[in-house]
């Protein structure tokens, strides 16, 4: 007999705007100068995308220094860098398209205008994530203090008594974010934050997205890579939301399609940097085993767009 599957497909998924321009960037640089073409640390955090760039005659390195070829482009990831990366690219004559998402731009825009303005600056977000390496690394140590918890909201000390002001990543948990936001403006009332969030759209719309179908799944899958940000959030919000089955995947290949008969309802989304192919390669499987339903739930539509570096055009 085969089992009746509904699987409860989150909408938005996949690609948002920013990695659909770091891609394009890559592939216009590929057909524009030809290959190899260098690019400074994953483009956007997708094993898959990063397998079917180095295909196409990408070579990845973490550190410029690991450029053989000097004459050949090089290209920043969407992530954001330090201001040291570009400076010194600049000095080693090498020729650089920067893929910064727009949004984490506009971060880094934030932290340069507070402190110019002499704020303290106070950075939401995770310890050793490539987009917080770049924007702390967009003014001095001292200008910026990274908080990670609402531990760390709660026990900061402004010793200098500087006028304080928030930013933060694009890609936190829209909850956690505003706990610890609730914190620092209970603690600093005059703290300053930015004119409008920066939590990105699409984080913030593939959030409220897992959080309606959760509660309905017995499992729920997000595929994504294990050093997706956005992905790990999605995850936690299952969990938190009513999926306490929820698991990060890769593809496909990484979970068992023979044990799925035993659930009824399986919950499916992806994160902003992982194709959607996955996410139907993942339903064709399930097919294979069951008679699926598809339910999508659609919490916003999206029709964001970003111009590409004029370079390419």
């Amino acid at each position: 007999m085969i089992n009746k599957i509904t699987i409860h497909l989150a909408s938005p998924r996949g690609f948002c705007a920013g990695v659909d321009r770091a891609i394009e960037i890559v592939k216009k640089t590929i057909i524009k100068y030809g290959s190899p073409v260098y690019v400074r640390h994953e483009i956007v955090h997708n094993k898959q995308v990063v397998k079917n760039l180095k295909d196409q005659g990408v070579i990845f390195i973490e550190e410029l220094d690991e450029i053989k070829n000097k004459s050949r482009p090089v290209i920043f990831s969407a992530h954001g860098v330090p201001k040291s990366v570009p400076d010194s690219a600049k000095i080693k004559k090498i020729f650089f398209i920067d893929a910064i998402c727009p949004l984490v731009s506009k971060v880094h825009r934030e932290a340069k205008q507070f402190n110019k303005n002499g704020f303290k600056i106070l950075l939401i977000g995770h310890a050793n994530h490539p987009e917080v390496i770049g924007t702390i690394g967009q003014l001095s140590n001292e200008s910026i203090h990274l908080i990670e918890t609402a531990n760390d909201a709660e026990s900061y000390n402004n010793q200098y008594e500087k006028e304080l002001a928030y930013i933060t990543q694009t890609t936190l948990s829209i909850d956690d974010t505003a706990e610890i936001i609730k914190i620092l403006k209970k603690k600093f009332p005059n703290i300053r934050g930015p004119i409008r969030e920066d939590i990105c759209y699409a984080t913030t719309n593939r959030q409220l997205a897992v959080k309606k179908i959760a509660p309905l799944c017995d499992i729920m899958f997000v595929i994504g890579s294990k050093n997706s940000s956005n992905s790990l959030r999605l995850v936690e919000v299952a969990k938190r939301f009513g999926c306490k089955n929820t698991s990060l995947i890769d593809s496909k290949k990484e979970y068992k399609i023979s044990d799925i008969g035993k659930y009824r309802n399986i919950g499916i989304s992806s994160g902003a940097s992982a194709p959607e192919k996955l996410v139907f390669d993942l339903i064709d499987e399930i097919k294979k085993k069951a008679q699926v339903e598809l339910k999508e739930i659609e919490v916003a539509k999206e029709k964001v767009s970003f111009k590409l570096p004029k370079i390419l055009n």
